[in-house]
């Protein structure tokens, strides 16, 4: 029986890749990669149901991080989460899939990309006042079965505001952290997560230097 029936999510050959220059853990040169990835010619949609144990293929997945005056948002993925293998992990990355519906193409560009990017973070949690973001990093793990079949693109959101609540029931106990007191919550956390936040001083130094 199909997991996610009807579901198609955008992937790339995992030998774009390798061609490029794989990587494991955090990539802080995004730029290097992301207009081939999103190239039309270069990624296409393919069943999920498929995709999730198709190793040959990586699933491009958004990943989004909240910042505000130093504080980085966290959270624990609920029973309802749609990747039950993330379950009762703790997370600082909203993230998700992009879907068919977000074009009416059989690949995707840089603008129907973004377009998926904040449909999935509206669908996740409601943020109050302005924000802007920007991509920092990509993200590869090919250490687990969940990161062999997916790259995250992480995008860094400043909020205007901390005021940020579920708007879904799997995203639990919504808080800010220092990357010091998100310390203790590190070996809880999903692998992507332990990656970025490993790299969050990293990211913070280069875009002062910027």
């Amino acid at each position: 029986m199909a997991k996610y029936p009807d579901e198609n999510v955008l992937v790339i050959p995992r030998s774009l890749l390798d061609e490029i220059g794989s990587f494991q853990g955090l990539c802080l040169e995004p730029q290097l990669y992301l207009p081939a990835f999103l190239d039309p010619e270069n990624n296409f949609f393919l069943s999920r149901d498929e995709a999730e144990d198709d190793p040959s293929h990586k699933q491009i997945i958004p990943y989004a991080i909240f910042h505000h005056q130093g504080r980085f948002l966290h959270y624990v993925r609920g029973g309802g989460s749609g990747e039950k293998r993330l379950h009762a992990k703790g997370s600082i990355g909203i993230g998700g899939h992009i879907n068919s519906e977000d074009a009416d193409l059989a690949s995707l560009d840089k603008d129907t990309y973004t377009i998926g990017v904040e449909r999935e973070v509206d669908e996740e949690i409601n943020l109050t006042g302005s924000h802007k973001q920007e991509i920092v990093a990509l993200i590869n793990d090919d250490s687990n079965e969940v990161g062999a079949v997916h790259i995250g693109v992480v995008h860094l959101f400043d909020l205007e505001s901390s005021d940020v609540t579920p708007n879904e029931a799997n995203i639990e106990d919504l808080q800010f952290y220092t990357p010091e007191e998100l310390q203790a919550r590190h070996e809880s956390m999903e692998s992507w997560s332990q990656i970025c936040h490993e790299g969050l001083e990293t990211i913070l130094a280069r875009r002062s230097e910027s």
